[in-house]
């Protein structure tokens, strides 16, 4: 069969027009045909779709079960997504770059602090703080590199700048308050501390074993989403009570954070990451994002 692909848009000019295509081909296939003839349009950059401003077809959709939907018979519509990046690479530099910026400030260099802070006495919550934001952020480049399985390889390559961006700042923000040499322990001392300390380890942990269970759902080299249900470990029990269980322990470490070191700046990074994973959690749990 004939397909013209046209241009997702209010021109719907064609791009490429193809011949001989077997209705048994996926739209991945589609995609790499159109490549071939448009080299700028690698198939990562792609988004075919049966009308201008309709829903992405999912690269497993074959031909001959939507050839009675497309439109005029032969025509399918592609957006291009622009220059794509993949996931591991955004992650990476997004979790590098906090734990750089925040030990920058830990070491309390002249440029942000003056002269001789760097002698100044050091609170025992401002190391545990440096601790437990290494331990965070080294424990996330960990996964990204052999936990996370994602069923999407790219993403625009704009979200590398938009996500440093958020993670960068927030660090270097949180990071210059809490190892300031004026910094202000907690307000209830060491019960305050410890009850920080802890509640953010039992978080860490808990992330880490929905990260795993996720991991253990979507078996290597597939797009495979099951429902994932509590394991052995108990703390999958929030699969139970909630969409996104990672997505709560990710906030309640930053609440315990915020607890430990009793800082504004932290506070504000935890309601920022709880906000944007709210909304993340509702897209999952509408099927709508992918990872």
């Amino acid at each position: 069969m004939e397909l013209e692909i046209l241009k997702a848009g209010t021109s719907e000019s064609t791009i490429v027009t193809l011949v001989d295509v077997s209705p048994s081909s996926k739209i991945r296939d589609i995609k790499k045909l159109i490549f071939k003839q448009k080299k700028s349009l690698y198939p990562d950059r792609q988004a075919l779709r049966l009308e201008p401003r309709g829903k992405s077809l999912d690269d497993d959709v074959q031909l001959k079960s939507i050839s009675g939907n497309l439109k005029n018979g032969r025509k399918l519509f592609l957006k291009d997504l622009g220059p794509q990046i993949g996931w591991k690479t955004v992650f990476f530099w997004e979790y590098f770059g906090p734990l750089v910026c925040y030990m920058v400030s830990y070491t309390r260099p002249e440029l942000l602090y003056g002269k001789g802070a760097a002698t100044k006495p050091m609170h025992q919550v401002v190391q545990y703080a440096a601790i437990c934001w290494s331990f965070h952020y080294a424990k996330r480049i960990i996964e990204t590199l052999f936990v996370h399985r994602f069923s999407h390889g790219t993403m625009p390559l704009f979200n590398l700048f938009k996500n440093c961006s958020y993670y960068w700042g927030f660090a270097f923000y949180i990071g210059y308050y809490v190892n300031h040499p004026l910094y202000t322990p907690p307000l209830f001392g060491s019960l305050q501390i410890n009850i920080g300390l802890i509640g953010f380890i039992l978080s860490e942990l808990g992330n880490f074993s929905i990260h795993i269970a996720l991991r253990n759902l979507r078996p290597a080299g597939t797009r495979e989403r099951k429902i994932p249900v509590p394991t052995i470990n108990p703390f999958t029990i929030l699969f139970n009570f909630v969409s996104c269980p990672n997505y709560t322990y990710e906030v309640y470490s930053w609440i315990f954070f915020t607890i430990m070191t009793q800082c504004l700046p932290a506070g504000l990074f935890a309601a920022a990451g709880f906000f944007q994973m709210t909304l993340w959690a509702f897209a999952a749990a509408s099927g709508k994002l992918m990872n």
